[in-house]
């Protein structure tokens, strides 16, 4: 899998991929990674990407033409590639767009700055639009960083023990249940003593119902879709 990071800071991007799981990734040619930087494409003589918003309004939009020439550049390379762009203005990314955007080859995440990105280059390159969430940050690069950490995840060959996506929060609607670790004492609160005894039936029952627990009180909408869910599979 090939990501492009299509942005105006690849510092803020870079440093993810130095170290754990994606870089050992990156190691073994399971991903790639590479930048591509729109004010190259400038055709401005200062090498602007910016610029005021027609109708009024505060501040800068990133316009057109660099982002166009870049992503223009980037389909003539390949015109497979799958162009995601990040804005707070769209679905909300989820676990299955994870696991569905895995079976691609190659995806470019296109990061704006300022205000935003000129509508048109969005209506004329995007095939998907995400959101990570109903707030506001800087720039796409964060995002980007967090749906290509959620994808990776879900191709084969990142993770050392694969069995692991299977127990993960959102796989079965329900929040993962509560982690432990050795000692088995810590500050005088001991692990529940059901996971001490080796009992992987009544381990799986007790975690399903600690599950079920954090998810009423964390997301209780989830749980009901996940009891309806259930009872119909009865």
């Amino acid at each position: 899998m090939k990501f492009t990071f299509v942005t105006l800071f690849k510092n803020i991007v870079d440093g993810y991929f130095s170290d754990s799981i994606l870089k050992r990734s990156i190691d073994k040619s399971i991903i790639e990674i590479e930048y591509l930087d729109p004010r190259e494409y400038s055709l401005n003589k200062h090498k602007k990407v910016d610029d005021t918003a027609v109708g009024g309004g505060a501040g800068m939009v990133m316009n057109p033409q660099p982002l166009y020439d870049a992503l223009s550049d980037l389909k003539k390379q390949d015109e497979d590639v799958h162009i995601v762009f990040l804005t707070p203005v769209a679905k909300q990314f989820v676990q299955n767009d994870a696991k569905r955007l895995a079976k691609k080859t190659h995806i470019a995440f296109v990061s704006g700055r300022y205000e935003g990105i000129d509508e048109r280059i969005v209506e004329q390159f995007a095939d998907e639009v995400f959101s990570i969430g109903d707030y506001i940050l800087t720039g796409g690069e964060l995002p980007s960083l967090v749906m290509c950490d959620a994808i990776s995840r879900n191709i084969d060959g990142v993770l050392g023990n694969s069995d692991s996506l299977t127990v993960e929060s959102f796989e079965t609607q329900l929040l993962e249940a509560p982690a432990f670790s050795k000692p088995k004492r810590f500050n005088s609160i001991d692990v529940p003593s059901e996971y001490l005894k080796g009992n992987h039936s009544k381990i799986r029952s007790l975690k399903l119902a600690l599950s079920e627990c954090k998810t009423k009180f964390f997301r209780p909408k989830q749980l009901l879709k996940y009891k309806t869910r259930i009872s119909h599979e009865k």
